[in-house]
C-alpha cells in the first residue's frame, strides 16, 4: 500500500506542478 501510494503521490505531482505555475502567475498578476 505504502509503494502504491508513492507512485500516486509522483503521477500527480506532475499534474500539481503544472497547476502551481498558473498559481504562480495569477499571483504575479494580482501582486
Amino acid at each position: 500500500m505504502g509503494n502504491l501510494k508513492k507512485k500516486r503521490r509522483h503521477k500527480m505531482s506532475k499534474h500539481k506542478r503544472r497547476k502551481r505555475l498558473k498559481s504562480n502567475r495569477h499571483k504575479k498578476k494580482e501582486y
